[in-house]
């Protein structure tokens, strides 16, 4: 099901989400299936289950639409369940970020250039991988979705402060998407 994605000044957005229970797979696959039916809708390359109002530690990325920039992507798909980092490199590296939850602002933001993730898949099945590239930087913005942390929290100061009338703006819903969205 197709589910309203929240925008900057949603609740939802800066709390910790509390781990999905993996007894109730019921939940999760449906969960799973909202969060892809919601990306596919919206054209994204990842998306959150903060980001369409559920407060749990479950992501899906995908970045299959990004493969004639990126071909290492072609294939690239994950449904992450409770993923945590297990290790982050010292390198960092700098991409611009933008956001199905922040619409029309986009960023430079600095992250690790290398992370390893324990996580469990749509299947419940226990996974440790290592992200680098664009994969790498595309899990960590979800991962952070999971804590509360948007990335126009890790751009610079003076990068936030140039974009506070657009994120009050939508705070304000002074916005348009192509998709369903909301701000509770």
């Amino acid at each position: 099901m197709i589910r309203p994605i929240y925008l900057y000044g949603s609740e939802v957005l800066r709390q910790k989400a509390a781990p999905a229970d993996l007894s109730d797979r019921e939940h999760i696959t449906e969960l799973v299936r909202d969060l892809w039916d919601t990306l596919a809708k919206a054209d994204g390359c990842g998306l959150a289950a903060p980001q369409i109002g559920v407060s749990e530690r479950v992501l899906v990325v995908d970045g299959r639409g990004l493969e004639d920039v990126y071909d290492y992507l072609k294939d690239f798909t994950r449904v992450m369940i409770n993923p945590t980092v297990l290790e982050a490199s010292e390198q960092t590296c700098e991409y611009s970020e933008g956001c199905l939850s922040v619409p029309g602002i986009y960023s430079d933001v600095v992250r690790p250039s290398r992370i390893t993730v324990e996580y469990w898949d749509e299947n419940l099945e226990r996974k440790v991988e290592e992200f680098d590239k664009f994969a790498c930087r595309m899990v960590q913005h979800e991962m952070s979705h999971l804590d509360g942390v948007l990335f126009t929290d890790l751009v610079a100061p003076i990068r936030k402060k140039i974009l506070g009338r657009k994120l009050q703006n939508i705070s304000r819903g002074k916005v348009g998407t192509s998709y369903n969205s909301k701000i509770k």
